[in-house]
């Protein structure tokens, strides 16, 4: 194992297991946050060069490349490593885990991580990179109203979340999880049509982007109906209802 910083006083509380874009965004917005500080957070990343990165952006972070004992753990890596990983943690002593890989289901991640364990399935969306995600939170059989409000906390750090039941967690993957890839097609979409109407297409996506930036924070910050906020723009007999 190997590590940013010796001689912790109190130790980490909480890990993340996989260093990559998720995992490092998370990581940076729990500190922010004031969930948790540098100091008491470990990410376990396995690649000895993904750890000198992330020793840079992430300083005061512990890393590692394998599992510490007895902590809260989030796993962030990818859906095929995930068994991997829950092999790992079936012979390391885990005090909660939080899931934000796609797919896998509850009675997986219980099964692996061994009972008792509470286990907390997540799905999150990319737009938690620059700290304005999306997710769904379902408990498991041995999660309590605690665990899955301190799931639901950790993952406000980077967005907004929301509890369901796991059946609900195939509709979050399609509107939220999903939805990021539909809007950014209309955005491309824009982009060209501002540039088959003259604009230089720098110039289109500068525009593109802050319509799109803008039109979703008056969504949310208005709590207008999104009928009534698309009535405010089409006026009749004008040039948006004969778009």
């Amino acid at each position: 194992m190997s590590s940013t910083s010796d001689n912790q006083p109190d130790g980490p509380t909480l890990q993340i297991i996989g260093g990559g874009r998720m995992g490092e965004a998370l990581a940076g917005g729990l500190v922010a946050a004031g969930f948790c500080a540098a100091e008491a957070m470990a990410i376990i990343e396995p690649a000895a060069e993904r750890r000198a990165e992330l020793a840079e952006s992430l300083p005061g972070v512990i890393l590692a490349d394998t599992p510490l004992d007895n902590l809260d753990t989030v796993v962030a890596v990818k859906p095929g490593v995930v068994p991997t990983v829950l092999s790992t943690l079936a012979t390391t002593p885990t005090t909660r885990v939080l899931s934000i890989a796609a797919g896998v289901r509850l009675d997986t991640l219980e099964a692996a991580v061994g009972a008792g364990v509470p286990v907390i399935r997540a799905m999150p969306n990319t737009p938690a990179l620059v700290g304005q995600g999306a997710a769904g939170i379902a408990g498991g059989t041995s999660a309590t109203g605690d665990d899955v409000a301190w799931a639901r906390r950790l993952l406000e750090s980077v967005g907004s979340a929301v509890v369901t039941s796991e059946a609900q967690l195939d509709a979050v993957t399609g509107l939220s999880g999903s939805g990021p890839a539909y809007v950014f097609l209309m955005a491309e979409a824009m982009i060209e049509a501002g540039v088959l109407q003259g604009l230089p297409r720098d110039v289109s996506a500068t525009l593109v982007g802050q319509t799109l930036l803008g039109a979703g924070t008056l969504l949310v910050e208005s709590g207008e109906d999104p009928a009534v906020l698309r009535a405010g723009v089409t006026s009749p007999g004008g040039t948006t209802a004969a778009g």
